[in-house]
């Protein structure tokens, strides 16, 4: 699924250099474990160390069914029945050892891994994994894993079949389904029954950023010691944890693990280079002065491949978040294609991506090689032509410079942004500039990116808005965004039907795409949508930036790939730590 997010995912992870003593190295895997989860990677590591990182928000939950953004660090502590290859991008078996699939591809059985054990030693078994998909799918639990669980009007059924094999069955067959099911991040049934039993609201409260550490039971790499608002995370390494190495030693080979908590991009930054911290997400236009510079400090930066997501410029359409005239204005598509052909994305790529970036309209990106449909509608920079469509819709621009609508109200709107990404707070006022020459009064307004979340999927009080998202292998895991009734279709979400008719078609490819198993026809109906997205741009996107994250030499088990730089459980120190 997809999930709003503050800044390139390399950058969520920047550490410091140790001060822990080294760990004896951990006793073998426990017997009664049936099949270790190998972890595949370039070296054999050693144990010990803390790797301290940085990140510019606090989590908003520790809840990962409530979590629908990536500020919440849930994927350190709770992991779900298959994961993606980072380097293959292949489906791998995670809790689960192994699955069926029926010969009408409607009916899946799932064998759980025998012995694998939650952080405080409770046996993890088919139990847990359908109380997880029982609190998805319980009314009032604020989640957007229903969107994605549900195929073409049909939430996925499942069954227990005993301790530990779970069935999942589906109305038709479904083409993405591993990459939907497999990484849903299952979570204690011990722990969290009596929560679901108190009801919806009730669930969403627990595990929230005020629990104690102790009581986050989970089964990823690491479990949470301590959290401190505003200042740092610390992770443990989870001593029960059921991976292993291509030698059998269990995983991971971190102690410890520290997110600081900064003010912004530029802190990240400064910590790096103070030699506080491992790795960082240098920015683009940061690329070629970290180059000159990394053997002399002893780093390593990548010349990366393009980011799957992407930020973008959306407008609140949502009546119960925004009045007329302004309403009339975010709905006409006009409108927003005026807006489009006025942001000056040639500007974005040089002044905040210094060319390290190519500028794009569509909804996916071209690193989704498969997916990505090169030929949607473009919309160069060109202000003669928006404002035409700017009159065309009714709209003019007076003596005083000023742009009114059809009734004389003058055209002023917020534009909002999460404080302390300073790339998007470049770009916020980029397109303020952009839009100032047609006339319109724009103010951008910096916020916390945890209030403008819960703008966005609560209060709906916001006018237009500059996020990103993070993009997926399947298009299907976006649903979420994009069929009207999703939880995060950022401009209306959760619509009772489609307010409109280009909304509606998005559903029906949606439906088609996830019962279509033939993956080129699958291709064919996602270009489509991307077609009508970029048609009538809810979302305007702006450029896909390079990715070039840092890492500091005495580090390793780094290494670029289509999905990320690093397998956390694999990354050790090579020399040692102090």
């Amino acid at each position: 699924m997809r999930v709003i997010h503050r800044h390139l995912i390399a950058a969520v992870l920047a550490g410091a250099l140790c001060t822990a003593p080294a760990l004896a190295q951990p006793a073998p895997p426990r017997p009664g474990l049936s099949t270790p989860r190998v972890v595949e990677a370039a070296d054999i590591g050693r144990y010990g160390g803390t790797f301290v990182t940085s990140t510019i928000s606090d989590p908003r939950t520790f809840n990962p069914i409530a979590s629908q953004e990536s500020s919440s660090p849930t994927g350190l502590l709770w992991e779900g029945l298959t994961e993606t290859n980072r380097t293959t991008t292949e489906v791998e078996p995670n809790l689960a050892e192994s699955w069926t699939v029926s010969q009408d591809g409607r009916v899946w059985t799932f064998r759980l891994r025998r012995g694998v054990q939650w952080s405080d030693g409770r046996p993890l078994g088919a139990d847990d994994v359908i109380f997880t998909f029982d609190a998805i799918f319980t009314p009032g639990v604020q989640s957007s894993l229903p969107d994605v669980l549900t195929i073409a009007g049909k939430r996925v059924g499942y069954r227990k079949i005993d301790d530990y094999t779970v069935e999942f069955r589906t109305e038709q067959p479904f083409g993405p389904f591993l990459r939907t099911v497999g990484p849903v991040q299952i979570v204690p049934k011990h722990k969290l029954e009596a929560a679901l039993r108190a009801g919806g609201a009730e669930f969403n409260r627990t595990w929230g950023v005020n629990t104690r550490p102790a009581d986050l039971v989970g089964n990823g790499p690491f479990v949470l010691a301590s959290y401190v608002p505003g200042q740092r995370l610390i992770f443990t390494r989870n001593t029960r944890y059921w991976k292993v190495d291509k030698r059998g030693q269990p995983l991971p080979y971190l102690t410890r693990l520290v997110m600081e908590i900064v003010p912004n991009q530029d802190a990240m930054r400064l910590r790096f280079q103070a030699k506080q911290t491992d790795m960082y997400g240098a920015r683009p236009r940061e690329y070629a002065e970290f180059r000159a510079r990394q053997q002399a400090e002893n780093f390593t930066i990548f010349d990366g491949p393009p980011t799957f997501g992407g930020e973008f410029l959306a407008f609140n359409q949502n009546p119960a978040g925004v009045r007329p005239p302004k309403l009339t204005w975010f709905q006409n598509a006009k409108f927003r294609q005026a807006v489009a052909h006025a942001v000056d994305r040639e500007a974005i790529v040089r002044q905040v991506y210094a060319g390290r970036a190519t500028v794009r309209y569509g909804p996916e990106s071209p690193a989704n090689r498969f997916f990505h449909n090169p030929n949607v509608r473009g919309y160069p920079y060109d202000l003669a032509r928006a404002e035409q469509l700017l009159r065309e819709a009714g709209f003019t621009k007076g003596a005083d410079g000023v742009l009114r609508d059809s009734a004389g109200n003058v055209v002023e709107f917020t534009i909002a942004t999460n404080s302390g990404n300073q790339d998007r707070e470049a770009i916020m006022n980029l397109i303020r500039q952009d839009l100032a020459k047609l006339g319109m009064r724009v103010t951008a307004a910096p916020e916390a990116f945890n209030t403008l979340v819960n703008k966005l999927v609560g209060t709906f009080n916001w006018e237009a808005i500059v996020l990103g998202l993070t993009g997926t292998l399947d298009p299907h895991n976006g649903q979420n965004v994009w069929r009207s009734n999703g939880s995060l279709h950022l401009w209306w979400p959760k619509q009772e039907r489609p307010a409109t008719e280009w909304e509606a078609e998005i559903d029906r490819l949606f439906d088609q795409a996830a019962t279509t198993v033939d993956q080129n026809r699958r291709r064919q109906l996602y270009f489509r949508f991307q077609e009508i997205v970029a048609e009538q741009v809810p979302v305007i996107y702006f450029a896909t930036p390079l990715t070039q994250p840092a890492f500091r030499n005495t580090l390793a088990n780094f290494s670029p790939a289509p999905l990320a730089f690093y397998d956390i459980e694999t990354i050790y120190y090579r020399t040692p730590y102090r």
